[in-house]
């Protein structure tokens, strides 16, 4: 039960963590992610406020 807590509170912090969809450090962000790992909104955002 300990480290079903303990995964479920590091994975609100690593969302805590990301930054804003459309900041610069989110550009940054995925821009070091492989694109292979990228959701289907990500793709989307990422054109929308990355590129144009």
């Amino acid at each position: 039960m300990k480290k079903l807590m303990g995964a479920v509170l590091l994975g609100l912090f690593v969302l805590g963590c990301t930054p804003k969809i459309g900041s610069e450090e989110w550009c940054g962000y995925l821009e070091e992610q492989p694109k292979g790992d990228w959701t289907a909104n990500e793709v989307r955002d990422y054109a929308k406020y990355c590129i144009f």
